[in-house]
């Protein structure tokens, strides 16, 4: 891994993909046949709006370090990677029995009886793990500061019990995806950027 991508200036548009493979198959008479391929994977679409050169030049150094497709660094976007509820709160997993394929866990350590700690379309990451998942149930706190968390994709790998839960600036472990560092520049000095990451788990 070769570090994380800075974080200033901040990305002024960031568009997200879930990219989950499947294949299908249509037979002649129009019954359809679908099987998943497994694996998901996110995928962000980055840009900037116009940077002075001063601005620009350590995010474009770090970019030509990561040689292409060939280097992992991490990446945490503005505003989408921070819970929309309770981001102060830190949950941890409270649960023996969680198993790579599972889409739910026990937590706690969370402010007792308090609704929305996290939202639905949250992302979160498991300490042991290099996956970013999502939230998908709203998650409130019982009377023991306890919740179910339920998620996609399911676990890639078994969570370990006491494992935390980053739920504000979730940084996703992430690469280029081609080979190719262009920039933009004209009469104005400014500079724009656009990059593609895809995840990498």
């Amino acid at each position: 891994m070769a570090g994380t991508f800075p974080s200033s200036p901040a990305a002024s548009d960031v568009s997200v993909q879930s990219i989950e493979p499947t294949l299908v198959s249509t037979t002649i008479s129009l019954k359809r046949q679908v099987r998943s391929r497994g694996g998901q994977r996110w995928l962000l679409n980055v840009s900037f709006s116009p940077m002075t050169r001063a601005e620009f030049a350590p995010i474009y150094a770090f970019s030509v370090k990561q040689k292409g497709q060939y280097e992992t660094f991490t990446y945490v976007p503005p505003t989408i990677s921070t819970t929309q509820g309770a981001s102060s709160e830190t949950p941890a997993v409270d649960d023996t029995s969680v198993v790579a394929g599972d889409t739910s866990c026990t937590i706690d350590g969370m402010t007792a009886s308090t609704s929305n700690i996290l939202k639905a379309g949250d992302f979160i990451k498991f300490s042991n793990h290099t996956k970013v998942y999502m939230v998908t149930d709203d998650v409130s706190s019982d009377g023991s500061g306890e919740a179910t968390l339920n998620f996609h994709p399911s676990a890639v790998q078994a969570i370990a019990n006491g494992s935390t839960i980053s739920i504000a600036s979730v940084p996703f472990n992430v690469s280029f995806q081609d080979d190719v560092r262009e920039f933009g520049t004209n009469f104005t000095n400014l500079y724009s950027y656009e990059i593609a990451l895809i995840e990498v788990v």
